[in-house]
C-alpha cells in the first residue's frame, strides 16, 4: 500500500497493462518491457547470472568441491574405504555440476541476435537439464 495518491488516468493505464501491481513508475509502460527494468518471473535475473561475481562462485565452487575430491581419492587409496569411495564420486558430480552452469551463465552475458532476439537466458533450463542428468 502506497501513502501517496494516483491520478485516476494513471492507475488505469498502468493496471490495464500490468495487471495492476499498484505502484508508479517514472516511465511510461509498453507491452515490450524495454522501458529500463525486467519483470522476470520463474528465472534467475540474467544481470545475476552473467555477473562476474555469479562466475566467480561458479569458478570456486568447481575448485573446491574438485580439490576435495582429489585428497579424497589418495585417502580412499590409503584405506580402501567403500564408503569414502561412494562420497569421492559424489564429489567430482558436484564438481562437474559447475561446468554447464558456467557455460550457461556464459551465454547469458551474449547480446540478443536476430536469431535469439530475447537473448540466451533459456539456456539455464538446459544447463539444469544437464545438472540432473549429472547427478
Amino acid at each position: 500500500m502506497h501513502d501517496h495518491e494516483h491520478h485516476d488516468e494513471e492507475r488505469r493505464d498502468h493496471g490495464s497493462k500490468h495487471g495492476g501491481h499498484g505502484h508508479p513508475h517514472p516511465h511510461e509502460h509498453t507491452d515490450d518491457h524495454a522501458a529500463g527494468h525486467s519483470h522476470l518471473h520463474g528465472v534467475v535475473d540474467p544481470e545475476i547470472a552473467a555477473s562476474n561475481r555469479g562466475l566467480w562462485a561458479i569458478r570456486w565452487s568447481f575448485v573446491g568441491l574438485f580439490i576435495t575430491a582429489v585428497l579424497q581419492i589418495i585417502i580412499v587409496y590409503l584405506s580402501n574405504s567403500i564408503g569414502l569411495l561412494a562420497d569421492t564420486i559424489h564429489n567430482f558430480a558436484d564438481a562437474a555440476t559447475a561446468i554447464p552452469l558456467g557455460i550457461a551463465f556464459l551465454f547469458t552475458r551474449m547480446k540478443p541476435t536476430s536469431r535469439f532476439p530475447y537473448g540466451y537466458g533459456r539456456v539455464e533450463d538446459l544447463a539444469g537439464m544437464a545438472v540432473v542428468r549429472i547427478a
